[in-house]
Formats: structure tokens, C-alpha cells, sequence
């Protein structure tokens, strides 16, 4: 894999859990405190942290800190480069399936 490339096991590991998912659609939204992504989620803030950590390690999120809050941002680049890697399999299906589709055409006409 190319060093611009995600790291594809580390995103759909990062995206596998639900809190994680929610984590990520909250930040569509805008930046927001780890207090407060972590408030509609039934767990301490320890666990949370354990989410926010494997969200930042698949280079799906960025955090800073400013005294004792952090603040915590999508960060685009790796969401787009994973939906660059979506976009290659799905032209290669594709193209498999008009492969198909030809092939399914060309033996009905030779039934006919």
C-alpha cells in the first residue's frame, strides 16, 4: 500500500463499532469537546477514551488539547482516501458485471 493510502484494517476496524460510527457522525457536525461526544454514550469516560484512541490511530480523527479540554475534529484525508480505495473496487465490480451481462446476452442468443 502506497504511504498515501489509509491504513484499510485500521478505518474498518475504527468503523466495526457503533459508538465509534456515532463518535464520527457527531463530528460531521463540527468539532466538539470529548465531554461531549462522550455524554450520549452509556460508558466512563476512560472506555470512551479507549474509542477516541482507535479512531485517532485509523487517522479518522484528530484531537487537541488546551488545558485540561480536548477538543477533538474529523480529519478528511483519510475518509477520503478510503472512499478513493471504495471507488476502485466498485469500478472494477462494474466492469465485471457488464462482462457478465454481455456473456449472459451472448449465450441467450445462442439459445434462441
Amino acid at each position: 500500500m502506497e504511504n498515501n493510502e489509509p491504513n484499510l484494517d485500521a478505518v474498518f476496524h475504527a468503523l466495526a463499532d457503533p459508538t465509534r460510527r456515532a463518535v464520527l457522525q457527531a463530528l460531521v457536525k463540527g468539532e466538539a469537546t470529548v465531554s461531549d461526544l462522550a455524554a450520549p454514550h452509556d460508558m466512563g469516560l476512560p472506555a470512551f477514551m479507549k474509542h477516541l484512541s482507535v479512531l485517532e490511530a485509523a487517522g479518522l480523527v484528530k484531537s487537541d488539547k488546551v488545558g485540561r479540554v480536548r477538543t477533538c475534529a474529523l480529519d478528511p484525508a483519510t475518509m477520503i482516501a478510503t472512499e478513493r480505495w471504495f471507488e476502485e473496487q466498485r469500478a472494477f465490480w462494474q466492469g465485471r458485471y457488464a462482462q457478465l451481462d454481455d456473456l449472459v446476452a451472448a449465450l441467450q442468443g445462442e439459445k434462441k
